[in-house]
């Protein structure tokens, strides 16, 4: 069975709802994969920031994305599939434009997808990366 490491560094990083952690890192042959847990808009005590903000909650959540990333050995230029979660695809031209600058040079495959409902009521979009670091 291949060893890993759970990402949950100390911190002002999101409230975990549940028994999870906020990533895990997969040692390989050549390289590590990360996969991070859909990161939300909520504080470390469990508070949804700027509810129903589709910018400012998108921000949130891909700030914490690249923190999570640097904890774990990587930056946002590993990432090469993000899934992004929307309540409204009404939304879309808002949270593209922020997730644009977080990876501009990166272009990883994604998928935005409108759900029904996230886990945390006041939250419109949630984000879960996947990264692969090669060995050096």
């Amino acid at each position: 069975m291949t060893h890993f490491e759970r990402i949950d560094p100390e911190g002002d990083f999101p409230y975990l709802m549940g028994a999870y952690s906020h990533g895990v890192k997969v040692p390989l042959p050549g390289a590590d994969l990360i996969f991070l847990t859909g990161q939300k808009a909520v504080d470390s005590a469990g508070h949804v920031i700027a509810p129903g903000d589709p910018e400012k909650q998108t921000e949130y959540v891909f700030e914490n994305t690249r923190k999570l990333l640097e904890a774990a050995g990587a930056t946002m230029e590993h990432v090469v599939k993000a899934q992004i979660y929307v309540l409204n695809m009404q939304d879309f031209p808002i949270i593209s434009k922020v997730r644009n600058r977080y990876f501009e040079n990166v272009r990883p495959a994604s998928v935005m997808v409108q759900v029904g409902a996230l886990a945390k009521p006041g939250c419109v979009v949630e984000v879960a990366v996947t990264a692969v670091v090669p060995h050096r």
